[in-house]
């Protein structure tokens, strides 16, 4: 190759271009791409031909064609992946999908009536566990933080931080109805919001709940918080105002795989997968906290509120008899000009919080300018409002409609681009836009049965296909199928086998996953729609889901036959309890309760978080050459 390069350029008494291409060919083994090595730039070199050098006339055009895709298969199995100038701009393609004109009929007037008063009732107990969650710690606990200790509480802090107060929070019911007591939004607040334009995950510690102290349900949302930026490649941001782990309960916060060491090693795994991590020490750092802001990327440190160190001046004292102040054992001074732990001083929250804004104006992404505002302006309102979905969220099963009503409240000009719709009917699959975003929806309008989900098997398969996000609408049956004769056996084994399939696909699928449970989230169905075990990138809940391995109401098909009443509505009573969507919230068991109203929102914010990963220049380490002594 070495020797086809050096009389091509030959021929073109090109010196220079001779000189470069013979040094990547040594330098690199003798691999330089052929079509590198030409360095064609517009109006220069492009008019070469056959006729212009002789060497072309030892060797056929097919020999040439060869050789060029022969060096261009190389060229794009190459392990580096090329630094772009930007994000390219791309054009959707035209669609015309038919709108699902579906309005509220008068013949479903009386379940929408129940559906309605449940929804009501639903909301106001939501808006009433969100007042209790806004007060945080209470009243002497926020007087103590912002007076004695002169720290600003943690809504303040993220209005500083983000462009604005439009971000999606996670889990904020989490921590409530706990064994050990109420822990308000597990003691830390994370989420989703833009800084400089780019989403970013926030993880940030509220110390006026039980003085920042973490407890098990706080670990646990931190990890979540830190999965979801892994999943979507996402910068993360950590205002750490912590007094270490609740010793109580050690037990449940330190030794096991997913308890508080995770956090440590996703820091680790972010940072090798080029995922920014960035660390505001805005108040304590202590113990293992003590590592989040060590283990980030950067990190800057307010004086006189922020401190770093293992164990506090009252274990100093204990260990050594020495008495010494917080600022000189772990002060930012100290860690910014004598041991290095951090990389940024700052006098004050405020100029801490500009300070980090601007590191997240260094991060390589290119946002694109116009292309958020064409998409926003070329969707369609759907054509019934959002605020009907209060009636379509089912008070139970058996007040369910048709899910593409549901459908028909969420997409763009309630279009809809229907697949399969004469089979497997039980369930909905097909295609849509939700504020310009492609995605592909599968609903459940019924049971699985087996050609619903050989049906979802085959869409879900499809959308990963062709790199489209999949939106799951769950709403799956109160109880698994009863076997009462062969005939029935043999139907549940075919449905076996056949969800099998789809959780398999589901499982397997690639591509971007949100799940919203609408109604029940049931036994074996919940999982073929993505439920929490399949790894979605967000799930959420309408405040009527129910999340059991079977509703209220049908205990008695998990209790053994002749069984005595009593036990039996014992046995209901507990899933009335335990099934609810803020019982659910409260444990983790989602990424939060949403409004039906506020769905779209909901979902076009998602669905741009996913998005912006593709705006991230490199994402790959680059291999180093390797260098011989």
């Amino acid at each position: 190759m070495l020797c086809i390069g050096f009389m091509l350029l030959c021929c073109r008494n090109n010196t220079k271009q001779m000189y470069r291409y013979i040094t990547r060919s040594v330098c690199g083994g003798g691999n330089a791409s052929f079509s590198h090595s030409l360095s064609l730039k517009p109006g220069k070199n492009r008019d070469w031909s056959p006729e212009h050098c002789s060497f072309f006339s030892c060797h056929s055009a097919s020999d040439f064609q060869i050789l060029s895709l022969r060096h261009r298969e190389h060229h794009v199995q190459s392990p580096t992946r090329p630094m772009s100038s930007g994000p390219r701009r791309r054009r959707a393609l035209p669609s015309a999908f038919s709108a699902l004109d579906l309005p509220l009929q008068p013949l479903f007037r009386h379940v929408c009536e129940a559906n309605l008063k449940n929804s009501t009732a639903c909301q106001n107990k939501y808006e009433e566990l969100m007042k209790k969650v806004r007060k945080g710690g209470g009243e002497n606990a926020i007087a103590r933080h912002t007076q004695r200790n002169n720290k600003l509480l943690v809504n303040d802090r993220l209005r500083l931080l983000l462009d604005d107060e439009d971000f999606l929070e996670l889990s904020p019911l989490a921590g409530l109805g706990l064994p050990y007591g109420d822990i308000p939004s597990a003691g830390c607040l994370t989420g989703i919001g833009r800084i400089n334009g780019l989403w970013c995950v926030f993880i940030a510690n509220d110390a006026t709940v039980k003085g920042g102290t973490a407890y098990p349900i706080t670990v646990k949302k931190q990890l979540r918080a830190q999965e979801v930026a892994i999943q979507n490649r996402l910068p993360c941001v950590y205002l750490v105002d912590s007094g270490g782990a609740f010793l109580p309960l050690q037990s449940e916060i330190f030794p096991d795989k997913n308890q508080g060491g995770r956090t440590f090693y996703n820091e680790a795994i972010m940072s090798a997968r080029k995922i920014p991590q960035v660390a505001v020490v805005c108040g304590s750092c202590t113990a293992g906290g003590a590592y989040i802001p060590t283990m980030a990327e950067e990190t800057v440190m307010v004086d006189r509120i922020g401190t770093i160190f293992l164990g506090g001046p009252p274990l100093v004292k204990a260990a050594t008899g020495e008495e010494v102040t917080p600022e000189n054992l772990g002060g930012a001074k100290l860690h910014s000009e004598v041991s290095g732990c951090v990389d940024h001083f700052a006098k004050h929250e405020k100029e801490a919080y500009e300070c980090t804004r601007n590191i997240i104006s260094t991060l390589n992404f290119e946002l694109p300018q116009e292309e958020d505002e064409q998409r926003w302006k070329a969707e369609e309102e759907p054509l019934y409002g959002c605020e009907e979905l209060l009636q379509l969220a089912p008070l139970n099963y058996n007040h369910s409609l048709d899910v593409r009503m549901v459908i028909s409240r969420l997409t763009d000009g309630s279009r809809f681009q229907e697949f399969k719709a004469r089979y497997g009917t039980n369930l909905v699959t097909g295609f849509a836009k939700i504020h310009g975003h492609q995605v592909g929806i599968v609903a459940n309008n019924g049971e699985l049965s087996n050609e619903a989900s050989l049906k979802g098997s085959h869409f879900v398969q499809l959308c990963d296909q062709r790199d489209i996000p999949l939106l799951f609408l769950q709403n799956t049956v109160p109880r698994s199928k009863q076997t009462l004769d062969v005939a029935q056996a043999e139907v549940n084994s075919n449905c076996l086998k056949a969800l099998s399939s789809m959780m398999s696909a589901v499982a397997c699928a690639s591509v971007p996953k949100i799940t919203v449970v609408i109604g029940g989230c049931h036994g074996v169905d919940s999982y073929a729609m993505c439920g929490r075990s399949f790894d979605p990138n967000f799930l959420f809940l309408w405040p009527n889901a129910r999340v059991s391995v079977i509703a209220p109401g049908h205990a008695c098909s998990l209790l053994p036959p002749g069984g005595e009443e009593e036990e039996e509505q014992d046995a209901n009573r507990k899933l009335e309890e335990e099934s609810s969507a803020f019982f659910s919230s409260g444990r983790l068991w989602d990424d939060g309760i949403i409004l039906p109203q506020e769905t779209r929102k909901v979902l076009r914010a998602c669905l741009d978080i996913i998005r912006q990963q593709q705006y991230q220049i490199s994402t790959e380490k680059q291999r180093a050459p390797l260098l011989r002594m």
